[in-house]
């Protein structure tokens, strides 16, 4: 879509959700000059959309009411619904252009309901800011999101799961948040097929000069690896029940007495389910089976030979 023709829709959207707008207003808005403005309304005109203008102080430029008349294109509920989608994406990326479609979807808003719906997209956060703050992940994903506008490469280098480390050129064609994790998905020259990359996983990113045709790309969903889940009896204090509760769900939490409660937990035998129960502490102890006791105590001896060597 042309430049011009998204500014011709964004007028007639926001004439269509205001009285009327002055074009020094529509100018700032679009970061052009008022003379643009006017030939804008000329095409809308020409198009077949009445416009009228207000002269004085208090005028504007303005749909002819009759016209507008059951042709509202969003609805309260659907502006409010775009900021708080537009607010959850700001937490995670920086950029001009969301910054931008904010005010411009807020430009939508009838004058009489602006009090109404910014206090209605404020009654959902969606904040997907991570409690540690990696500075280079958002200006990797800054870098990344260039390269998938401008169809531009990229390098890095990448670790697997067993942490070695490739240079890797990729064609990048998507960006996936999911569960607080960023992934590219992209073509890989080494390995001459679509890849899945994790950002956290990803150092050394240069935006390249060399551009790409794009190839048919035939989006994966990102699953996690196959594992075998077992089930863990827990004896937990009530400082972990909101946690519990949030892993487990209500039917697998029950009292047992002294502010402590026997949680069924879901469990993955690797580095990353045991890493997890130890850092509950002393505020959760394993009770079956036996099998993860015992490497939960090979594990936590294996720690303390550590420091006592120290």
């Amino acid at each position: 879509m042309s430049m011009k023709l998204e500014r011709l829709i964004s007028i007639i959207m926001i004439l269509l959700e205001r009285d009327k707008v002055s074009s020094s207003q529509l100018a700032e808005m679009f970061e052009v000059t008022p003379r643009t403005i006017f030939r804008d309304i000329d095409s809308i005109n020409q198009a077949g959309i009445p416009i009228v203008t207000y002269p004085g102080v208090h005028g504007g430029i303005a749909i002819m009411e009759q016209y507008k008349i059951e042709k509202r294109l969003f609805t309260v509920s659907d502006i409010t619904a775009l900021l708080t989608g537009l607010g959850s994406i700001h937490t995670t990326m920086v950029g001009e252009e969301i910054l931008n479609a904010t005010a411009k979807v807020k430009g939508l808003i009838p004058e009489l309901q602006v009090r109404e719906i910014e206090q209605k997209s404020s009654q959902v956060i969606i904040d997907h800011t991570p409690w540690l703050c990696n500075k280079k992940q958002k200006l990797y994903l800054q870098e990344i999101k260039t390269a998938l506008n401008e169809q531009r490469m990229l390098s890095f280098m990448y670790s697997d799961q067993q942490g070695t480390k490739t240079r890797r050129n990729v064609e990048p064609y998507r960006l996936v948040l999911k569960e607080n994790n960023w992934y590219l998905h992209g073509y890989c020259y080494s390995r001459q097929d679509f890849r899945i990359f994790r950002l956290s996983r990803i150092t050394e990113l240069e935006l390249e000069p060399d551009t790409y045709t794009p190839r048919e790309f035939d989006p994966r969903p990102i699953r996690p690896p196959e594992q075998k889940m077992i089930n863990l009896t827990l004896l937990i204090n009530a400082s972990l029940l909101n946690l519990m509760l949030e892993l487990c769900g209500e039917d697998n939490v029950e009292a047992c007495g002294n502010q402590q409660f026997i949680a069924r937990f879901p469990f993955s035998e690797n580095d990353f389910g045991y890493n997890m129960l130890l850092r509950m502490g002393d505020q959760c102890e394993c009770l079956e089976p036996p099998h993860v006791r015992t490497e939960l105590i090979r594990r936590i001896k294996k720690v303390l030979s550590i420091y006592e060597s120290g």
